[in-house]
This record gives structure tokens, sequence and C-alpha cells, in this order.
């Protein structure tokens, strides 16, 4: 075992156990805050696993989930919008532990990598990560301001 898959193990018992716990227990506001910090946890963990067993193509997936997870939550924030709005979430500081995570796997893993196209890859993937992290949990609050729920 070295490094790379101990940090993963890490974020994996840390973060995903309890996000799966918040997911199956407890009011509504705090299910959907899992369900967005699973989305955001798993990403840096696809991308510690692909150092660590030095497989490129978990970056790819990684890739993936940056986009696709807070599109996720967006749909949930969407649907269930009248249900949010009495009780709005609020998780600022567990939105930015994630992007924390994130930022810190990400620079990491750019430090350990040669320039070049696995660098602008890993560099994608953290912006799509952070930046999607941080407009699905503003949306979860209540939306932006000026912005209509129609």
């Amino acid at each position: 075992m070295n490094g790379w898959l101990l940090a993963a193990a890490v974020v994996l018992a840390g973060g995903v156990g309890a996000t799966l716990w918040g997911v199956a227990t407890g009011p509504l506001r705090r299910r959907v805050v899992a369900q967005n910090l699973s989305s955001a946890l798993a990403c840096p963990i696809l991308l510690l696993l692909s150092q660590g067993y030095d497989r490129p193509s978990y970056v790819d997936l990684a890739l993936v989930l940056a986009l696709l997870g807070p599109v996720g939550t967006l749909v949930f924030a969407r649907l269930l919008a009248d249900e949010l709005a009495g009780d709005p979430p609020r998780a600022w500081g567990a939105t930015w532990a994630a992007a924390g995570v994130g930022a810190g796997v990400v620079l990491a893993l750019c430090a350990a990598t040669a320039p070049g196209r696995a660098t602008v890859k890993l560099l994608l993937t953290g912006a799509l990560l952070i930046g999607g992290n941080v407009v699905a949990s503003r949306a979860l609050a209540g939306g932006f301001r000026g912005v209509r729920r129609g």
C-alpha cells in the first residue's frame, strides 16, 4: 500500500461514511446535502486511486463525476424546491471542507504528475468539482438572488 491509497482510504472512511449516514437518516435538508457531498468526495477518492494504482482511466471517471454530480444535485434542488423552501439546508462549512479536500487532492496530484495533458485534465476536474459543488450548495440553500424558480 502506498501513500496515495492510504489517503484514498482516509477520505473514503471519513467522508463517504458520514455522507451515507446523512443520506440514510434525518430530514430532507440533510439528505440532499449529503447527496451533494457524496459526489464531491467520491471524485477526489477516484483521483487518489488513479494515482495509487497507476490507472489514468480513473481520472476520466472522476471528470465525468465532477461534471454530473452537481447536475444531479441541481435536479434534486429543482424537484424538491417546495419542500426545501420552508427549511433550506445550510451547509457552507461542509461545502468548503469538501472543496478544500478536492483542491488539496488536485494540487497534490498536479505536483506528482509531469506537465502535460494529464495535468490539464486534473485542473479541469478540480475546477468542475469545486465550482459545481459551490453552485449546487447555493442552489440547495435557496437559489440565487434575482432568479425565479419557474
